[in-house]
Order: C-alpha cells, then sequence, then structure tokens
C-alpha cells in the first residue's frame, strides 16, 4: 500500500508541474490538459485500489490510512476542477478571438463604407468580460459549496473513526459518557471552590481590616 501511495502522491506532483507548463505555454494547452486529464484519471484509479488496501490494514492502523486516501481524493478532486476552469477560460479566449475578428472583417451598407469597428470591438469585449466574470463567480461559489459539503462529510468520518477507535481501545459508551459527567462535575466543583474563596476573603476584609 505505501508504495503505490507514493506513486499516487507523485502523480499529484506532476500534475502541478503541468500547470505551470499550461500557464507558460498556452499555444499547446489543449495537449497540456490532455495529460492533466490522463494524470487525474490515474490518481483516480489508484484510490480505488487503495480503498481496498485500507480495509486490509490491521484495524488499530486503519483510520490513520482511511485519512491518508481521502486526503488524495480531496486533492484530486480540486485539481479536476482546476482543470474544468482552465478549459473554460481558453474556451472564452477563444470565443473573444473568434469575435473580434468576425467585427475586423465586417462591412455594412451598399457603398461598402465601414462602421466605427474599434468601438463595437470594445463593446463586445466589454459584454464578454462581463459575462465571464459572472461565470467565475457562479463557478467558485460553486466550488467553494462542494469543498465545504466534502469537509462536513471528512469531519463526519473522522468523527466516526475516532470512536471506532476509542472502541478499540477498550472504552465502552458507558465508560465515555462517564469521563464526560466527570468533566462537567469537576467544572461546578472548581467555580463552587472560587465562589468560596472569595466569600472567605470578603469576610476576612469586612471583619478584620
Amino acid at each position: 500500500m505505501e508504495v503505490l501511495y507514493h506513486q499516487t502522491n507523485q502523480l499529484l506532483q506532476e500534475v502541478t508541474d503541468l500547470f505551470t507548463k499550461l500557464e507558460k505555454d498556452p499555444d499547446n494547452c489543449e495537449d497540456v490538459e490532455n495529460a492533466i486529464q490522463s494524470k487525474i484519471n490515474a490518481v483516480s484509479g489508484n484510490c480505488e485500489k487503495l480503498d481496498i488496501y485500507v480495509y486490509k490494514t490491521p484495524i488499530n492502523q486503519r483510520p490513520m490510512a482511511k485519512m491518508r486516501v481521502d486526503q488524495l481524493k480531496y486533492d484530486n478532486k480540486h485539481i479536476q476542477a482546476s482543470l474544468v476552469n482552465a478549459q473554460n477560460k481558453r474556451r472564452r479566449r477563444e470565443q473573444e478571438r473568434n469575435n473580434r475578428e468576425q467585427l475586423l472583417n465586417r462591412r455594412f451598407g451598399h457603398d461598402h463604407t465601414e462602421i466605427n469597428v474599434d468601438y463595437l470591438a470594445q463593446e463586445q469585449t466589454s459584454l464578454v468580460n462581463s459575462h465571464r466574470n459572472v461565470d467565475d463567480m457562479l463557478h467558485t461559489g460553486s466550488n467553494i459549496l462542494d469543498t465545504l459539503r466534502y469537509n462536513r462529510e471528512t469531519l463526519k468520518g473522522a468523527h466516526r473513526r475516532l470512536i471506532d477507535l476509542a472502541n478499540t481501545l477498550g472504552l465502552s459508551n458507558a465508560t465515555i459518557s462517564l469521563i464526560e459527567r466527570r468533566v462537567s462535575q469537576d467544572k461546578y466543583i472548581l467555580f463552587g471552590g472560587m465562589f468560596v474563596t472569595l466569600a472567605v476573603i470578603v469576610l476576612v476584609i469586612v471583619y478584620f481590616v
């Protein structure tokens, strides 16, 4: 399992390097995007195998192994979202370029007079930018919601695994409840002792000072 885990981590690092290449070499962006998607698919396949290995590990090591695999899945999911975002930006750039070329090559009127192409191009660019900003905000909001939902499920799973681990170590539900009640009782004793001490100090000040 350790070998496969480190191989998957290496794939994620290679994906990060490919994203850097994607920013520096936009001319070959489609090839780089395909390479990124291929590695994302490989990571997903490895995570499925790791899920199987998790349940073959000793029970006292299983919670930690599960958390490590979940982290790989979490990273891979965010990489997939980043790839989709990069692809959308590339398509928008291509659409903007095509729209501009169409405006520059377009003529109006029977006398073949040209309209103010620069003005229309600026107007078109402003509209496209507005749509792009709205799409980016919606996409970002969607990613944040997905992340919050995933984190919630991860925390629930970690809580369940901690309870299972406690039970594995020999702590029963009754023992855990007894510990929680003892903590509450200690809190009351602390506050009561503070109150009594304060009352004694006040009495000493009043009668002896």
